[in-house]
């Protein structure tokens, strides 16, 4: 049976002939009639349909066990049970952010999904991470599982089956976003490999990761209608993210390959349509790629409201439902009774609702919940030790412990403050400026980013203000702070020490004090930020999104205002971002400039270590830093453009955002993509590049088994209807019918194919998770030495670049990197293995990806624009042909 993709016959069939080198081909249409949205998105451009929707593959290299354990769990479930498993309970429903309904027959209890990417939101004795953001900067990928292991205990030990998080939606395609940081950079390379080492450390903790958001939400504004109308815009649907197939392939899908590959147990669908239609019912998105051709065997979820529709959600994909209602606190779900009917009716198959439920068994299975589940012992909405057990209770709700305040933070304060640490920038040192002794004779400290705000430092509902220091953004990607050492506090300890002098002025607007201050210091230390978030929250107009990208809090004048007393001035950057330095970074009397990015709870401590030399910096920025804004190319779309329908999005920029836009226009930033320099100097030499013997890429072939029924169910529609003398929990979802007229002609007409439980065609471009595994095969090992050449130990980020050649790529992508500790006068080897994927296209046309015939060049180097090494891929003989 050929799978369903309308008019589209034969777009997945390889033919022989590109086997061997080729060009990549295009497809310049974007009508629902071709196969991909067309190079260069266009406005109103459509995804195709794709049905039915992939069943679970029991044959998938390390998933076997689980999902044999999963089916074996789904066969002694009723459908009731089923709808209760894939049905969320309702906002404020249960304990957590985030219930689907227990199965007490079989001892299941309901499973607890929860915020956020950075540690536990909405409870305490949790820890504050730093954010993805911040930890890109450290390249290591250490740092990255380590991080990911330690929020994945502290989730377990909560009681908490899902962590919401890690994120690679938003990439980080407009500077301005209100929540890049919860990612963790616009390169997709750096991304993947920080989603896969987060996602392995996660759920070896036994924790489901869900990695989000799925795909194209790149900004706030517009994301949701309701949310935009409240600021005042008249559109009745969300924005369209309209995206080419290349680039969808190229750049933001990438990433997601990454976590799929390294195990992820669930993705979140995303609030935005992409190619206008939304991301929770896009079965192009998530039968066709997600499932399809990345092999996914986890389950999606929606975003909290992101569901639109019931059946139409469940036939393209969704397996989730969050938060289960249709509108929080309304009592009226989507799913529940009307996913319990459809199923009774014939709507929706019922190898369908068999593989959402063993979807989500089988990630379940996968990182250990059954031998590692605790029951969950905190309540989301009430802190307090004793309350009633639900917030919308019933007349004889319980009262009693919902908070038992178990402190879940172990020690891993130690890894966080060196996490920070070790993901601080330096850009600037002039002459040796910094690590300072301590011993300075007069040290000034300035700006409100220095101390931890009056109001304390959760005194604002999920981070929502920019008051004190910043060391998280706002929004549902927050945690409560068990506290925040600010960075006053620990160079005065630093300076205490030795008996030194300090003095500080935390108001930005204090101009008296602060050029007192700082014409007596020896050295001068100013503390900035730009800070952003989730778009239900606004900070000075700032609506989730940032309104530009300037310092925040008078920050540009305060370094005006110190460096015109103070020669010896450091500034140091918190921010989500990137943010313009254009007017000052080159003052002679800025002698060191520190990006710091948002460091979680040891704030202080982290930047102490940098500025007094306990740890050598080797951070690298994970974007660029740019003269003017105009020069990322890619602002926020900030007004709709398409009456009161979906505003329309469209990422003309192709695959050209951050350093590739800045290269392929020949703007020149002020510090690269990369960049970050360290107290010690290394040298580049001795560049290898060594290729390997491989097979041809073949692509994928053959059919699935068909669909797996199992169980059985009643048609008596009476086994479907609320028990007698039944108390209900108000506004709860509940999976039960009101009443027995399921079997009257009120089937919905659904899309062709998508019921259809038959053997399936599989995707020339799939074939295990994060696509063919022939993607993944080494074709070369490029090498090089890297020397210490100054005085102390440092730890180097050595980075390699390829040109993949052709007229419609990047100048150069990042394609691999590790970072090096080295000790002075000593060198080590930096070697990475390129892989078919990593010198691959995405061709549109053949639906699969290609090795082109152009010329393909390595560089290896320091950051994107200092590369002294540099050589030639070569292909020699059939065996390197092809895709």
């Amino acid at each position: 049976m050929k799978r369903l993709l309308l008019a589209f016959a034969g777009t997945w069939v390889v033919s022989a002939a590109s086997v061997t080198l080729i060009e990549r081909q295009t497809n310049n249409s974007a009508s629902s009639n071709s196969s991909s949205p067309a190079p260069g998105a266009q406005s109103e451009q459509t995804s195709p349909p794709f049905y039915p929707s992939p069943w679970i593959d029991s044959t998938t290299v390390g998933w076997q066990d689980a999902i044999a354990e999963a089916q074996a769990f789904v066969k002694q479930l009723t459908l009731l049970e089923k709808v209760n498993l894939t049905t969320g309970v309702g906002w404020e429903g249960e304990a957590c952010v985030g219930n689907v309904g227990a199965i007490p027959r079989l001892g299941f209890p309901s499973l607890c999904m929860q915020d956020s990417p950075l540690g536990i939101r909405n409870t305490d004795y949790n820890s504050a991470f730093p954010a993805g953001g911040t930890v890109a900067a450290s390249w290591d990928r250490g740092v990255w599982y380590q991080r990911g292991n330690d929020m994945g205990s502290e989730f377990r030990d909560k009681g908490i089956d899902v962590q919401l998080g890690p994120v690679v939606g938003p990439l980080g395609r407009s500077p301005e976003g209100g929540r890049n940081w919860e990612g963790f950079s616009p390169d997709p390379v750096l991304s993947g490999i920080a989603v896969a080492q987060t996602v392995k450390g996660i759920q070896a903790a036994g924790v489901v990761a869900c990695t989000k958001h799925y795909i194209g939400n790149e900004q706030e504004r517009f994301r949701q209608q309701p949310e935009a109308q409240g600021y005042g815009f008249d559109i009745n649907e969300a924005l369209s993210s309209n995206i080419d197939d290349i680039t969808l392939h190229e750049l933001y899908l990438w990433p997601f390959a990454d976590a799929v590959r390294a195990g992820t147990g669930s993705i979140m669908c995303s609030y935005n349509q992409v190619n206008n239609s939304y991301g929770c019912q896009n079965s192009y998105l998530l039968n066709g790629i997600l499932k399809g051709e990345l092999g996914f065997q986890g389950f999606v979820m929606s975003d909290w409201q992101a569901q639109h529709a019931g059946v139409a959600t469940s036939l393209a994909g969704l397996d989730m439902s969050m938060p289960g209602d249709t509108v929080f606190n309304t009592g009226v779900s989507y799913w529940g009774a009307n996913l319990t009917r459809a199923v009774l009716n014939g709507t929706i198959p019922e190898w369908r609702i068999d593989d959402m439920a063993t979807r989500i068994m089988a990630a379940y299975y996968l990182v250990g919940r059954d031998k590692v589940s605790v029951p969950t012992n905190f309540q989301t909405w009430n802190r307090a030790t004793f309350g009633l057990f639900h917030v919308q209770p019933n007349a004889s709700d319980a009262y009693g412990l919902i908070n038992q305040h178990v402190d879940v933070r172990a020690e891993h304060g130690r890894n966080i403050r060196d996490h920070a640490a070790k993901s601080t920038v330096l850009l600037k040192n002039v002459d040796g400026t910094l690590p300072l002794t301590g011993k300075e004779k007069f040290t000034g400290v300035f700006g409100e980013d220095a101390d931890v705000s009056s109001w304390g430092p959760n005194g604002s509902p999920d981070r929502g203000s920019d008051n004190g220091t910043l060391a998280m953004g706002w929004g549902s990607g927050t945690a409560e702070f068990p506290y925040l050492v600010g960075p006053l506090t620990a160079i005065q300890n630093e300076v205490a020490s030795h008996y030194g002098v300090i003095q500080s002025v935390t108001n930005n607007w204090a101009y008296g004090q602060i050029a007192k201050v700082a014409g007596q210091a020896t050295v001068s230390i100013v503390f900035v930020n730009a800070d952003s978030g989730e778009g239900y929250i606004s900070v000075d107009g700032n609506e989730g999104d940032r309104k530009n990208l300037t310092l925040w809090r008078n920050g540009d004048t305060l370094i005006q205002n110190v460096t015109r007393r103070s020669n010896n001035t450091i500034v140091v950057i918190h921010s989500v971002g990137p943010v313009l330095i254009d007017a000052w970074y080159n003052n002679p009397n800025i002698t060191a400039i520190l990006w710091a990015g948002l460091p979680g709870e040891q704030s202080g401590n982290s930047i102490a270590d940098i500025l007094y030399g306990r740890i050598n910096p080797g951070g690298k920025l994970p974007f660029t830093l740019a003269k003017t804004a105009q020069d990322y190319g890619t602002g926020l779309l900030r007004e709709p453009n398409n009456g009161k329908g979906a505003p329309q999005d469209n990422f003309v920029e192709g695959n050209f955002i951050d350093y590739r836009r800045f290269d392929k226009e020949g703007i020149e930033p002020i510090y690269e993509f990369g960049y970050g320099l360290s107290y010690t100097s290394f040298a580049y030499s001795n560049l290898q590049i060594t290729p390997h013997a491989f097979t041809p890429y073949v692509p994928t072939t053959g059919e699935t088994g068909p669909a797996p029924v199992l169980g059985t169910y009643s048609n008596n529609t009476a086994d479907y209807e609320f028990p007698a003398n039944f108390t209900k929990v108000g506004l709860y979802i509940y999976p039960y019918l009101n009443s027995s007229t399921v079997f009257e002609n009120d089937s919905p007409e659904v899309p062709l194919g998508s019921t259809d439980g038959s053997p399936q065609s599989k995707i020339p471009a799939g074939g295990a998770p994060g696509g063919n595994p022939a993607l993944y095969d080494v074709l070369f090992t490029v090498s090089a030495t890297i020397a210490n050449t100054g005085r102390i130990t440092g730890e180097e980020v050595a980075q390699l670049y390829v040109s993949l050649g052709g007229p419609s790529d990047p100048l150069r992508v990042l394609r691999g990197f590790d970072r090096l500790s080295i000790a002075a006068g000593g060198s080590t080897t930096f070697s990475v293995d390129l892989t078919r994927r990593d010198l691959s296209n995405w061709d549109p046309v053949s639906q699969n990806w290609v090795i082109t015939r152009y010329h393909k060049n390595v560089y290896v180097g320091a950051s994107s624009r200092n590369l002294p090494l540099n050589g030639t891929l070569t292909f020699s003989g059939s065996g390197y042909g092809g895709q």
